[in-house]
């Protein structure tokens, strides 16, 4: 999408949240703390961009997990399990590692523009939002629609039929796997995907258009906190 350009991937998170640990550990080793880095995850293990933007759209996932989101891979799932253990040790040294983690936020968007995260994300929603309602949208909308009344499930647009209610369950039920099953065939059948993908391809050039000097702070933020980071981890 053409916002990518601006905006942080899962796999740079990663790389934020790395150099961010390590700068914390300094930190946290320079006031007489211990503090224990996470373990890293592999690249691939990292959930690839965008891929529940429009629902459920891999067939072997709405086999497996029907409209359920995939458990976390192995290295992320690790990650995460031990960032929850060091929180619980070091509950009781909140204020350190806030103070820490702000050191550690200043380090990496040091030279960098000032810019508005809030006003990006809103703007993220807005043009998702518009694009839904483009005709070529609303009518691959009602393809998408028509087919999966065909399939025996009556949902108005992809959204809908991720979100509903009937999917909160622990684990997919058969009905849930049948639907999602449904869902990626008709996707498929209608090119929603593709259709939907161009529509919100072009709301959002538009934006960028509309907005360069915006769009360019949040590109020099971005690029310089990841050149940042990036040094911050070969350093450590």
């Amino acid at each position: 999408m053409p916002f990518d350009a601006y905006n942080f991937s899962p796999a740079e998170v990663m790389t934020l949240t790395i150099a961010e640990d390590l700068l914390t550990r300094d930190c946290m080793h320079g006031k007489g703390h211990d503090w224990e880095l996470l373990p890293r995850a592999v690249e691939s293990d990292i959930e690839p961009p965008h891929r529940r933007r429009y629902g459920v759209i891999e067939p072997q996932i709405a086999d497996k997990y029907g409209y359920h989101s995939a458990p976390d891979r192995p290295t992320v799932a690790a990650r995460k399990a031990k960032q929850l253990a060091r929180a619980k040790q070091t509950a009781d040294l909140r204020s350190v590692v806030r103070d820490c983690g702000a050191q550690a936020e200043a380090v990496l968007s040091a030279g960098t523009p000032d810019v508005d995260a809030g006003r990006f994300d809103a703007l993220i929603r807005k043009t998702f939002e518009d694009s839904q309602r483009l005709p070529e949208v609303a009518e691959v909308f009602r393809s998408w629609s028509a087919c999966m009344s065909g399939e025996g499930f009556p949902y108005l647009d992809p959204l809908t039929a991720i979100t509903d209610e009937k999917w909160s369950t622990a684990t997919p039920t058969p009905q849930e796997i049948r639907a999602a099953q449904a869902d990626v065939r008709c996707k498929a059948k209608t090119s929603l995907v593709a259709v939907w993908a161009a529509a919100e391809t072009r709301v959002q050039n538009d934006a960028i258009a509309a907005s360069p000097n915006d769009f360019h702070g949040l590109r020099a933020s971005k690029t310089g906190r990841l050149e940042a980071a990036k040094q911050v981890i070969a350093r450590g």
